[in-house]
């Protein structure tokens, strides 16, 4: 086999890799995002989202299928520092302040003190309270949402599958914690926690 054929077939490889997904953060600003609150907290280094500083939400709001999606896989790689909290939102839309009201919680937290909610928990939905993974390491939040089930694994492992109740009415501190279609926002939770979002991808199962 030539040198040339070879480049083809891994090309091939890597396109068929990537086929379906969509980057919905081009690594270089804040293009296609909206940031609620404290737009210091955000902020972009190497590639990669930070959220540092008091509470804050950076929203997707572009143009990929209207920033509005029903089933989807979404995968993100996360860094925390330690003592850190964070978190994915799925089926969420953007609001001014506070914490988002709509939609689901992905946990980001593995050594954030006061809270056992661990990272990958669907946060006071189905929680997981061991640590997974450790600080100043890249992991990879793989978020699912099927119909009515979102599954979470944490770099490959499965530790969430859920399937709303037809008499869901949410949570107690979240009511509007429903399957519907939404956007994707990222957290920055505390002036004391650092956490790091990049190569943010989804791809649509519909």
């Amino acid at each position: 086999m030539t040198k040339l054929s070879l480049f083809a077939i891994l090309c091939s490889a890597s396109f068929a890799a990537d086929a379906g997904w969509t980057q919905l953060f081009n690594g270089k600003d804040f293009t296609g995002w909206k940031v609620n609150e404290n737009t210091a907290t955000f902020t972009i280094q190497d590639g990669a989202i930070v959220a540092h500083g008091p509470r804050s939400h950076c929203f997707y709001i572009g143009d990929f299928a209207n920033h509005r999606f029903k089933n989807f896989e979404l995968m993100v790689d996360v860094m925390t520092l330690p003592k850190s909290n964070g978190g994915v939102y799925i089926d969420t839309e953007y609001q001014d302040s506070g914490w988002p009201a709509k939609g689901f919680e992905v946990q980001v937290n593995n050594t954030f003190p006061g809270d056992p909610r661990r990272t990958g928990s669907l946060y006071e939905v189905q929680d997981v309270h061991a640590q997974l993974v450790k600080d100043n390491e890249w992991f990879t939040e793989d978020i699912i949402a099927k119909d009515n089930t979102i599954t979470v694994k944490v770099n490959g492992r499965e530790v969430v599958h859920w399937t709303q109740p037809p008499d869901w009415n949410g949570t107690k501190d979240f009511p509007g914690r429903r399957i519907g279609p939404g956007t994707i926002a990222l957290q920055g939770h505390d002036p004391g926690s650092t956490v790091f979002y990049k190569n943010i991808r989804i791809r649509l199962l519909d």
